[in-house]
């Protein structure tokens, strides 16, 4: 990576409607936009992050400007699935994806549950321009764009902890990839509460990165670095 400033992306696994409604609203108010990872085959249920999307959301989440990203169709974990699954539930969410929002594809994927088998790391690259892990840090200098770092909000022991890392990020001139799930009073263990996030997002707004959606993110990392698009 050569980047000239810092790029920070906010990002929601399994797209409960409290991620869109209040997180996308605090990115919103900000001038922000995320990257929302669906697993389309979890729509309409109610799950331990709460309620997920609903199929209005889709299309509000896209007119708004925010990025749909892939969360395999039936969720499956990425370590456990065999290889060859998880691969057709990538196909299952995309074509689901055609069917509910015609036109429309995923450009960057989120591994649910777990880091992926180095077999499933190849086959998602048949798909996607960049996939998203965990880590809790930062990507810079040399990384694999199949398994890009993420730091989980919900991990955070408090806000100072999340100022440094985005501090940290800036420093390398990085790109620091949060994530997290709902985003609500009564949060669950995979989430955190709308205040936090708030500050999360005010400290970013003043940090100087650039703030972008992961797929667009990628896109400016290969054009400072020359690298072609899929």
């Amino acid at each position: 990576m050569r980047n000239g400033i810092p790029i920070i992306s906010f990002s929601f696994d399994d797209f409960p409607r409290s991620a869109y409604q209040t997180g996308g609203a605090i990115l919103g108010a900000h001038g922000f936009r995320g990257t929302y990872y669906a697993a389309l085959g979890l729509m309409g249920t109610h799950e331990p992050v709460g309620e997920i999307f609903s199929r209005g959301d889709l299309a509000s989440l896209v007119t708004d400007g925010h990025e749909l990203g892939c969360h395999t169709f039936g969720h499956c974990d990425a370590w456990n699935t065999a290889p060859q699954v998880f691969e057709q539930s990538i196909i299952d969410n995309a074509r689901r994806l055609g069917e509910l929002l015609p036109g429309s594809s995923f450009k960057t994927l989120s591994y649910p549950l777990s880091s992926p088998r180095l077999d499933t790391k190849r086959r998602a690259a048949k798909y996607f321009s960049c996939c998203r892990i965990g880590g809790q840090t930062y990507n810079a200098a040399v990384v694999d764009p199949r398994a890009l770092s993420a730091y989980f909000l919900e991990q955070a022991r408090d806000l100072d902890s999340v100022k440094k890392v985005i501090d940290r990020n800036s420093a390398a001139r990085g790109w620091l990839i949060f994530a997290t799930h709902d985003v609500c009073q009564e949060a669950s263990d995979w989430g955190c509460r709308p205040r936090f996030f708030e500050d999360v997002v005010r400290y970013v707004s003043c940090s100087g990165a650039a703030v972008l959606p992961v797929g667009e993110a990628w896109d400016v990392v290969c054009a400072l670095r020359n690298i072609p698009q899929r």
